[in-house]
């Protein structure tokens, strides 16, 4: 009976997709047989769904509902929409796009972002929205938070963050502020080390804990844990596993009496702390009631469980959080109740919801420079050189996407090379026109959000040189900064904070007026 309350503690990840042979992280992302074995027998209490179409996404949520033994919490990762993850729903812009809008505007905004995305989320059956992000992004080298940030300063992600939660709450679904204490000022990816943040508790209470207060006061369900280590609360564990922090700092000085949930505990930030199930027991010591992904949910549920058998943990601990995560189910019951037949996927991606991305994207858009372009003419074709950061996940980018299609339609050749390798290309050789187009941004696992130093180097020539008729930023405007101090005052410059196609649309038709009307015209057969 105890172990069965311990997994209501546990949320494991899993493919959004049907079918095992559409997995594509086995190491993290459990088989159907697994994930029926873990529901309907350990009981765990929740998945968090990564990859899918929005209509397999429904099917997928009744699926797992279905395997369950007690119903389930189904997260989600949606931080830019629920088209950011699953294909099909709205894909709304990076949260940083907020802050270069006008605050009221952006306020508006924030509030149909939230609006939308619970409604979309919950037609899906996901009932757990692993956002906002709420750090305070004031480091430009940020590889993990970056973009995903509302903003720079405490006072804009707080005002923005509280709207995006006011539209969330229009539906009976889970917000999630995070990563406590605040993981905006580091230049370190806690999915590949463990970041320190060295500032004093006057400077945590500055900066880094406002949005959190104002999360809270705004009634956020719950509120992930960062894997950092902050010395000035605890020199000896990370924030995740720290009791100092989730309880001393979250739970009686901020007053949070909502679910803590940590953070992926198979993040090299913290599983390299101690071994995998020691982990386990120490968040729980620490004052999580949720763990998310541990390595092996059932060698986590026994640690745990042995922890209270030996004295370590007491039962009541225990049972304060289950009985968190079965007040925030009673929340969420609606998403479970499928008496009704699979709701109109019309629902999703509406005129509106579209309308409102597009609104965000051109109000927070910028560009200068010699525009529109004109047609290069020449013997020599021009080069449509696209620079991406991992060219074999590029869900917003293909042969139809208007990135690619409307440059070919203008007779410009296409490259598309991940940074680290534009060094290998033949430089002195080009001399045909060269359109630069860079799709980066902070990301997880990249532990880069921006320009290597080699690769700025080489741009300072090419900006020099007069190759460049024009370049484009889709992502980070910390990119565009480092462009602008190094360009010359005439060069054609697009930026945008999206990546997705329709960000590439509104982009083309400031570089030429009648691109939609060529992207429509062009056709690629296969």
């Amino acid at each position: 009976m105890l172990k069965s309350k311990i997994a209501q503690m546990i949320v494991v990840r899993t493919s959004g997709h049907l079918f095992d042979s559409q997995i594509r992280y086995p190491r993290w992302e459990a088989t159907s047989e697994q994930l029926h074995y873990w529901l309907s027998e350990l009981n765990i209490g929740g998945v968090i769904l990564l990859g899918g179409s929005a209509a397999e996404l429904q099917a997928r949520s009744r699926q797992l509902q279905a395997w369950a033994h007690t119903p389930l919490l189904i997260a989600a990762d949606i931080e830019e929409g629920v088209g950011q993850r699953f294909e099909g729903a709205t894909w709304f812009p990076p949260p940083m796009a907020l802050a270069d809008i006008s605050p009221i505007l952006a306020q508006n905004y924030a509030r149909s972002m939230g609006e939308v995305i619970a409604q979309e989320a919950l037609a899906l059956g996901i009932n757990w929205l692993f956002a906002p992000v709420v750090d305070v992004n004031n480091n430009p080298d940020n590889p993990v938070i970056n973009v995903r940030s509302f903003g720079e300063t405490p006072e804009t992600v707080s005002q923005l963050i509280t709207a995006f939660l006011e539209g969330c709450q229009t539906s009976p679904v889970l917000t999630t502020a995070k990563h406590f204490p605040g993981h905006g000022d580091t230049a370190v990816d806690s999915h590949v080390h463990l970041p320190v943040i060295p500032h004093s508790p006057e400077r945590l209470a500055e900066v880094e804990l406002p949005p959190f207060a104002a999360a809270i006061a705004q009634g956020v369900d719950s509120i992930m844990t960062a894997h950092l280590q902050i010395p000035a609360w605890d020199a000896e564990y990370p924030a995740t596993l720290s009791s100092a922090i989730l309880t001393g700092q979250l739970r009686q000085q901020m007053g949070f009496e909502g679910l803590i949930v940590t953070d992926a505990l198979i993040m090299a930030g913290v599983a390299h702390f101690a071994d995998a199930q020691e982990i386990c027991v120490q968040a729980v010591e620490a004052g999580a009631d949720v763990l998310l992904m541990p390595e092996n949910p059932e060698l986590a549920i026994e640690a745990v469980y042995e922890a209270v058998q030996s004295g370590r943990i007491s039962e009541q601990r225990i049972l304060e959080s289950v009985e968190r995560v079965q007040q925030v189910k009673g929340k969420v019951a609606p998403s479970w109740q499928f008496d009704e037949p699979l709701v109109d996927l019309g629902q999703l991606a509406t005129p509106m919801a579209e309308a409102t991305s597009e609104a965000i994207l051109k109000h927070s858009m910028q560009h200068g420079g010699s525009l529109p372009l004109s047609v290069p003419q020449g013997a020599e074709k021009p080069l449509n050189l696209v620079v991406v950061q991992d060219a074999l996940n590029l869900p917003f980018l293909g042969a139809h996407t208007p990135a690619i299609a409307i440059p070919q339609q203008l007779g410009y050749e296409c490259q598309v090379i991940e940074q680290q390798h534009l060094e290998r290309l033949n430089w002195d050789a080009l001399t045909s026109p060269l359109l630069l187009q860079l799709f980066i941004r902070g990301n997880p696992f990249r532990n880069s959000a921006g320009l290597s130093p080699n690769v700025q180097s080489l741009f300072k020539g090419l900006l020099k040189s007069g190759t460049i008729v024009g370049f484009v930023i889709y992502g980070s405007p910390y990119v565009l900064k480092w462009l602008q101090t190094n360009e010359p005052e005439s060069s054609a410059w697009v930026f945008t904070y999206g990546q997705m196609p329709q960000a590439q649309r509104l982009v083309w038709e400031v570089l030429y007026p009648d691109a939609s009307k060529m992207e429509q015209a062009g056709e690629v057969f296969i």
